[in-house]
């Protein structure tokens, strides 16, 4: 197992190596490295894929987690690339990970060559959403995760007919209480980058299911409009996490976009 000791944490990270050109995938909340394993197994081959957990999530979590912000997330990833020698990556974010990569390609733009939104967006949570959110995580908290947290949780991220969900649900019935909230706070109190959109200066795919019921397809869609060299690519079908549940059409769809570059 690889860790990285870079601004005050010990970030676990998992690389491929190789001489291709670099790409560093970052996940979303409740989710760990491992949800790349379709993507790394597609592209390792032809690029340097980097997978890493970031604060609070997988190998990387520690037991007395101190409060953070997605910018210390993007400074974190910009970290990890030092460490690793490398200069310049392409930045691939699924939710979550993707408000750390859009911060890192405005505050770190140099080392950022292309950005992929994986159903993320730039704004904060609808508000009407957060209430239920914070009652999932409540209670997600103080009991554990009950069948009925995991089934909520499981179908808002990898959508109701993922096949191995029970896989993901034993994973976060070992997460801690103390992580699980620290995690919801930033999410939930994350600043608005809408109007900074027109700054990313990278070109950026966004690509985003159709069915995702935690980001709305609109959200999408404003940062296609926004960002100046953006395309849009809809997964039919494809709910949250798009690269778990229909891998095929979003490697294709990163393919493309990597070849352009």
């Amino acid at each position: 197992m690889a860790f990285a000791e870079v601004n005050g944490q010990r970030l676990y990270y998992e690389d491929t190596g190789g001489t291709g050109p670099v790409v560093v995938f970052s996940h979303g909340l409740l989710m760990d490295h491992e949800m790349f394993a379709p993507q790394v197994s597609a592209f390792r081959d032809r690029f340097r894929c980097i997978t890493w957990d970031e604060r609070g999530h997988g190998l990387t979590a520690v037991a007395q987690p101190e409060p953070f912000s997605y910018y210390d997330s993007a400074d974190d990833l910009a970290a990890l690339l030092t460490h690793l020698g490398v200069e310049k990556a392409v930045l691939v974010g699924m939710s979550q990970g993707g408000f750390l990569s859009l911060r890192c390609a405005l505050t770190h733009p140099d080392r950022v060559v292309g950005l992929v939104m994986l159903d993320s967006q730039a704004g904060t949570e609808q508000e009407e959403k957060l209430p239920l959110y914070q009652q999932l995580i409540s209670s997600f908290m103080e009991q554990g995760l009950t069948p009925e947290v995991g089934t909520t949780i499981a179908n808002i991220i990898l959508g109701s007919d993922y096949p191995d969900s029970e896989h993901w649900k034993e994973k976060w019935k070992t997460m801690s209480a103390a992580n699980i909230g620290n995690n919801f706070q930033t999410l939930a109190s994350r600043d608005d980058l809408t109007e900074r959109l027109s700054e990313v200066s990278q070109p950026t795919l966004i690509i985003h299911g159709d069915a995702d019921i935690a980001i709305p397809m609109e959200r999408a869609q404003v940062m296609a409009d926004e960002i100046p060299d953006a395309e849009l690519v809809v997964i039919p079908g494809a709910g949250h996490a798009a690269n778990l549940s229909h891998p095929d059409p979003v490697n294709q769809a990163l393919d493309n976009f990597l070849k352009r570059l």
